[in-house]
């Protein structure tokens, strides 16, 4: 494609436009062609009211609000450089935890939200890192864009994230009672708790979760060049 039509295309025009209203602000636009726009956490609710009142934006929808959690964010538990024999006996063995640090490392959790334009009927996605503290905390947008609430409430419910002034912000999915946070990465996948119908008691019970948390990794045979020189080596041993 020509610069021509790359300067053409619409997202183009958005970075132009934001650019134009911003200068000190991170922006990537993807090979796909999807605008994104990195804020510092101070000027969150500040960058997204002018996003919304900028005439050259004009972004007066907020689509999508979601938490993000980056802790071994590029990790993978299935990287293997050859074959095992044990199959899927082999396990990742998980400790559970329940994080009470009194800070968080640098830029673990942000939040997301994806806006729409219609005047110029663009999109572009925000992201905001939050402090560092425990409980991570951002600024609430629901005075920018009311469809915020609930979103903002998801991600509470979810990742813990506080969202500084927000009139109603208490769990929306888990149980009442529930404890952490399940979208956390160091959230236990099995959870903390399970709940089974007590007879004797007449009621619903609450006990430490009984299964043993680990991540099975399966067996691994396929041709791959990374394994025929590792068995080159051991031969050459």
């Amino acid at each position: 494609m020509s610069d021509t039509d790359l300067q053409a295309h619409p997202s183009q025009r958005v970075v132009d436009a934001i650019t134009g209203a911003f200068d000190d602000l991170e922006v990537v636009i993807t090979p796909e062609r999807e605008v994104t726009v990195t804020v510092p956490t101070d000027r969150w609710v500040e960058v997204a009211t002018r996003f919304r009142d900028e005439p050259s934006l004009s972004f007066s929808m907020l689509i999508d609000l979601c938490g993000v959690d980056y802790l071994t964010y590029g990790d993978s538990e299935w990287k293997t450089n050859q074959a095992t024999g044990s199959g899927f006996s082999r396990g990742v063995q998980r400790e559970v935890v329940i994080d009470e640090s009194q800070t968080f490392e640098q830029n673990r959790f942000a939040v997301v939200i994806h806006l729409l334009s219609i005047e110029h009927n663009v999109r572009v996605r925000l992201r905001g890192y939050t402090s560092n503290e425990n409980p991570p905390r951002i600024g609430s947008l629901i005075d920018v864009w009311r469809s915020a609430d609930w979103y903002e409430r998801e991600a509470f419910d979810l990742f813990g994230i506080v969202f500084d002034g927000h009139p109603d912000l208490r769990r929306l999915l888990t149980d009442y009672g529930f404890i952490g946070h399940p979208f956390r990465k160091d959230f236990p996948l099995s959870g903390n708790v399970e709940v089974r119908y007590d007879a004797r008691k007449g009621r619903v019970a609450y006990e430490p979760v009984s299964i043993e948390p680990r991540t099975l990794v399966p067996r691994v045979i396929r041709d791959d060049n990374r394994y025929e020189e590792a068995l080159r080596e051991d031969h050459d041993v």
